[in-house]
């Protein structure tokens, strides 16, 4: 089984606040024996999103078929003024490149959403990316993740999830994996 951690965030350091939910999905997912990769956005080169190109660009082949060979989908999200970041979605928007596919975009994909903010925002995030996720034909697990970023980690010892999100994106990480198993059973 494979899932994909999609870091809709720009930044690139592995102690950022987007590595750290990250790795901390990859080494839950892959203790339950799940393959995962991480598509991180900044390193993905994805280009603008333009359908008058005649040639499908390599970075988005790629992406496609990352998010296609995926059982399960994480997108992990910034709030930035309001919604996700904009190459995120731009991102998402290449997927228009599987249109005349026989199962186009993220038909029956599961998604988990996760989306922080400096303050009571995420909400938000979680709303857009829930629509999306709908729009692209994908199911987006009931149970999300909208998070206060200033409580994210533990006070004690800032390198680590606090137990109040550890907890939520263990419920997550468990009700989109145990569905997932459940459906191809």
């Amino acid at each position: 089984m494979k899932a994909i951690l999609f870091n809709g965030s720009l930044e690139r350091r592995s102690e950022s606040t987007s590595g750290r939910i990250s790795q901390y999905f990859a080494e839950r997912l892959e203790a339950s024996g799940f393959q995962t990769e991480i598509f991180t956005l900044a390193d993905s080169g994805i280009p603008l999103f333009d359908v008058t190109l005649t040639k499908t660009p390599l970075a988005v082949e790629r992406m496609t078929q990352l998010f296609l060979e995926a059982d399960i989908h994480f997108w992990l999200a910034p709030l930035y003024h309001g919604s996700i970041p904009g190459v995120m979605k731009n991102c998402l928007d290449w997927l228009e490149v599987t249109a005349g596919y026989d199962q186009p975009y993220l038909t029956d994909k599961m998604v988990g959403l996760v989306c922080w903010a400096d303050g009571l925002q995420a909400m938000h995030g979680i709303n857009t990316m829930d629509v999306i996720a709908k729009s692209l034909r994908a199911w987006p697990i009931p149970f999300s993740v909208p998070v206060i970023r200033t409580a994210l980690f533990d006070p004690q010892d800032p390198a680590k999830v606090s137990s109040l999100y550890a907890d939520k994106f263990d419920r997550l990480i468990s009700i989109a994996t145990t569905k997932k198993i459940k459906k191809l059973s």
